[in-house]
Parts: structure tokens; C-alpha cells; sequence
């Protein structure tokens, strides 16, 4: 564990030396970054000044919904989809060797080859507006309930890493996957609503196959002291088995790779 930690420290600290080496740049997207976490706020305005409104959830707590949102988005752009996204250009050109040959886990190497320092940004936005919204209820999460929201908060990371795993597996037997990409991030741009907002199907689809419920309503319910400790208890019990499915699946993918020199 101790070789992996300094492993992944070395990743990012290149990372944010090659993001610094354009410092315009890193400034620059870091201020667009905001701008767009932002104007995610849009919706939620115009929700709430049509009246518009949704059983157990007022404003306040549709903004930590929102806050939440927009915190995980950012740790997905920022540790995630940079490094998987490189990994499709590796299977494409048949270079993954130079992975593969190194001695450490090749998923944990193509999960932290690339990092987005800048995403930090979203982060803080994303507590920000959760701050608010708490502010607007005039009352703070106690110690039990950030506990249990910050362990769905690993738990939603599993799952959107692991998602990501899936896809980048999917490479291995087709070339072009951009547009599957594009497709989950559109749905889950519909993670910044409460899962209640949806009906029938939709919201059975949001719940078990595309655990958008459990990315930001479980951690925004547990983070406002409405959660049931058994859902929540499920809620990881399911993501755990989510990424030990896409660590099987990954293993397989790997297993029929066929380099560029063979």
C-alpha cells in the first residue's frame, strides 16, 4: 500500500507541473470551470421561481442536491475521465504495452496517469452551495450525518469510477467510444435533481441500473439527517459489488488485448 501511495503522489505532483507550465491556461480554466459550475445554478433559479416544486424537498435542500453535483462532477473531471480518456488512445493505437509491462496493477496506473488540479474549483463551489443551502435552513449536519454522507461520497466515486472502468473495457472490442461517453455524461447531468423529481421507469432506472439516486440523493438525504441507516447501508453494499463487476470485467478486456507488435 505504501509503494501505491507514492506511486499515485507521483502521479499527481506531474500532473499539476505539467498543468502549470501554462499557467494562463491553468487560470484560464480554472475561471471557466467555476463559470460553468455556476450557471449549474440556472435550472434550480428557474425551478424555484416558477413555483415548481418537488415532495420533501424544498430549496435549500434541492441546493445541497445541486452542491453535491456539482462537487462529484468535479472529481470525475478532474481524477477520473482525464486519465481513462487516454486510455482509449492507448488500446486504439496498441500501445497499452508500455502500461502493461510496468510493475504495478495496470488499472490502478491508467486510473491516476492524468489529473485536472484546476477541477479543485468545482469542489469547493460544490461545498459552497451545500453551505448555503444549509445556511438557508439555519441548521448544520451533525458529526453522524457527515460521517455517513462522506462514505456515499466514496461510495458514489466507486460507482462513477467503475462506470468508467466499464466503458474504457468496452475499447477493447469497439473502436469508437465517444459517443457512449458523451451519453453518460448527459444522464448524469440528471444526478443535480432528487431522484423523487422522476417517476415510473425513469426513476427505477435512475435507482438500480444507473445509480444516479445513489450519487447525489443518498449523500445530500444522509447529509441532511433523512436517510435510513439500511439504505444507506445498501447503497455501499451495492457499489462494492458494482466495482468488483467492473474489476472482472476489466481483467477480461485486458486478457484479450492485442498489442501494436503482434
Amino acid at each position: 500500500m505504501r509503494r501505491y501511495a507514492r506511486l499515485f503522489a507521483l502521479q499527481l505532483r506531474t500532473s499539476l507541473q505539467t498543468g502549470l507550465q501554462y499557467r494562463w491556461d491553468f487560470v484560464v480554466e480554472g475561471l471557466t470551470g467555476l463559470l460553468f459550475a455556476l450557471l449549474g445554478l440556472l435550472p434550480l433559479w428557474v425551478f424555484k421561481r416558477n413555483g415548481a416544486a418537488v415532495p420533501g424537498w424544498g430549496f435549500p435542500e434541492m441546493l445541497v442536491v445541486v452542491g453535491w453535483f456539482t462537487l462529484l462532477k468535479g472529481l470525475i473531471d478532474g481524477a477520473v475521465n482525464p486519465s481513462l480518456i487516454v486510455v482509449v488512445d492507448h488500446i486504439r493505437r496498441g500501445t497499452l504495452d508500455f502500461v502493461l509491462l510496468k510493475p504495478a496493477d495496470a488499472q490502478f496506473l491508467v486510473s491516476t496517469g492524468k489529473f485536472e488540479p484546476w477541477r479543485v474549483l468545482d469542489v469547493l463551489v460544490g461545498v459552497a452551495i451545500c453551505g448555503s443551502g444549509f445556511v438557508l435552513l439555519g441548521r448544520w449536519p451533525g458529526a453522524l450525518d457527515l460521517a455517513g454522507a462522506l462514505l456515499l461520497l466514496v461510495s458514489a466515486a466507486l460507482v462513477l469510477y467503475s462506470t468508467w472502468i466499464l466503458v474504457v473495457s468496452a475499447a477493447f472490442w469497439v473502436v469508437r467510444l465517444d459517443n457512449l461517453a458523451y451519453l453518460f455524461m448527459s444522464i448524469f447531468d440528471f444526478a443535480r435533481w432528487p431522484v423523487t423529481v422522476f417517476r415510473g421507469a425513469v426513476r427505477f432506472a435512475f435507482t438500480f441500473i444507473i445509480p444516479l439516486a445513489l450519487m447525489t440523493t443518498y449523500p445530500s438525504m444522509a447529509l441532511l439527517g433523512t436517510l435510513r441507516p439500511a439504505t444507506g447501508a445498501l447503497a455501499v453494499a451495492g457499489a462494492l459489488g458494482y466495482a468488483a463487476v467492473a474489476r472482472l470485467v476489466w481483467r477480461r478486456a485486458i486478457a484479450r488485448y492485442t498489442s501494436a507488435s503482434s
